[in-house]
């Protein structure tokens, strides 16, 4: 005997919403493996490396767990069964659970976003770019430089004591000593757009501590690049918040069915 009158609407209801889930998952299972599979995707440089791909993990996880969810709630209100519904809520409440705790890690952490991005920024220019081992990183920050028109991290002087530059980064300090009066060269994505390659070639070699020439851009890619997540901010707080209200009515839907359809077996 199926369920009927208010029921029947909190059923279609349910539907309505493991649908929602069912996209949202699946929308964050394909973001996840673009993210993990393309080298060029610019929000891999305000983390390092290992933690950038851990955080990918995490995401591609909630989405598979968001997606199974939707798959439990749908079979659970079309046959109408109490174990279905009931593991729908279970995997929806872990969920919500690491939302939000993940905002909460994230809004107390919102004054230390500067300081993360220009480390991680900082440590790409340094230590990463240019290493066969780190090819993708290379390549991710060939293309910042190039859509955000900026070059290094807080300005083309960056690369002087750099990898890129051969220089050896285990001594900081005679590092700073021996830079003062070296030439160094940038990458050619720090050229601007309408210089030809073989005018780039001549004005991506520097004096360090010298005049920089027109040719280049002048400014660094951390303030760009923040400036980027800010403006991204709110709307990602919004969307996260209205999904966490979705999945709160789906779990209060979830526990008004499973209790109809105890007291219908009751009454049967």
């Amino acid at each position: 005997m199926g369920l009927n009158g208010c029921c029947s609407c909190v059923k279609y209801l349910m539907v309505l919403i493991n649908i929602l889930f069912w996209l949202i998952g699946l929308t964050i299972v394909l973001t996840s493996l673009w993210m993990l599979t393309d080298p060029t995707f610019m929000l891999s440089m305000t983390q390092s490396y290992n933690h950038y791909h851990i955080a990918l993990y995490v995401f591609l996880a909630i989405g598979i767990l968001i997606t199974l969810g939707a798959f439990f709630g749908c079979l659970g209100v079309c046959r109408e069964s109490q174990c279905m519904l009931v593991s729908f809520f279970c995997v929806i409440l872990i969920v919500m659970v690491a939302q939000i705790a993940a905002g909460a890690w994230a809004f107390h952490n919102r004054n230390k976003l500067d300081d993360m991005v220009r480390a991680a920024v900082k440590s790409s220019v340094q230590e990463e770019y240019g290493q066969s081992s780190m090819s993708s990183r290379t390549v991710t920050f060939d293309t910042l430089q190039k859509n955000l028109k900026c070059c290094g991290a807080d300005g083309p002087g960056d690369w002087a004591t750099s990898r890129f530059n051969n220089v050896d980064r285990t001594n900081i300090v005679d590092i700073a000593v021996s830079s003062m009066n070296v030439l160094y060269n940038i990458p050619e994505s720090c050229c601007k757009e309408d210089i030809k390659d073989n005018e780039c070639d001549k004005w991506r070699n520097l004096k360090f501590g010298g005049p920089l020439n027109t040719y280049i851009y002048q400014q660094g890619c951390v303030d760009k690049l923040i400036e980027i997540i800010y403006e991204n901010w709110v709307t990602i707080f919004a969307i996260t918040a209205a999904v966490i209200l979705l999945e709160l009515l789906s779990l209060t839907f979830a526990l008004s069915l499973c209790c109809a359809m105890r007291n219908q077996h009751y009454k049967a």
